[in-house]
């Protein structure tokens, strides 16, 4: 979880910058999301469990709702788990982290989600 002492140098306030950028993007204008940071051991066991994946990996999404919010209830877009010990760029964890949570996979389109990504980190 972010409290108010930075995590590998990236504040609260860059974060909350940097998912809102991505949230615009995707023209989502409401809804909840969370991140954690937490260690290569818990990381490796999500990515076994989740993902059918041996060893830790940089950021993990879990979405929630979907691409199709329900229409009654505030969004709940999901939860971002990463690993700053097997992060390179925690930004870039954070971008591709709510790219996933808002419905992109850059396993299955055509370059799109990266490029946005990319995109937004030279904007933020």
């Amino acid at each position: 979880m972010l409290g108010e002492e930075p995590v590998g140098g990236l504040s609260r306030d860059e974060v909350e910058r940097l998912c809102a950028a991505v949230l615009a993007s995707a023209r989502v204008d409401s809804g909840h999301l969370a991140i954690e940071f937490v260690s290569a051991r818990r990381i490796a066991e999500l990515n076994a469990a989740h993902r059918g994946k041996d060893g830790p990996t940089d950021v993990l999404s879990f979405p929630i709702d979907g691409a199709e919010p329900p229409a009654a209830a505030p969004r709940e877009l999901g939860d971002i788990v990463i690993c700053p010990e097997h992060t390179t760029d925690l930004r870039e964890a954070v971008v591709h982290g709510a790219l996933h949570l808002v419905g992109m996979d850059h396993e299955t389109d055509d370059g799109e989600m990266l490029a946005l990504q990319a995109e937004l980190l030279r904007g933020s």
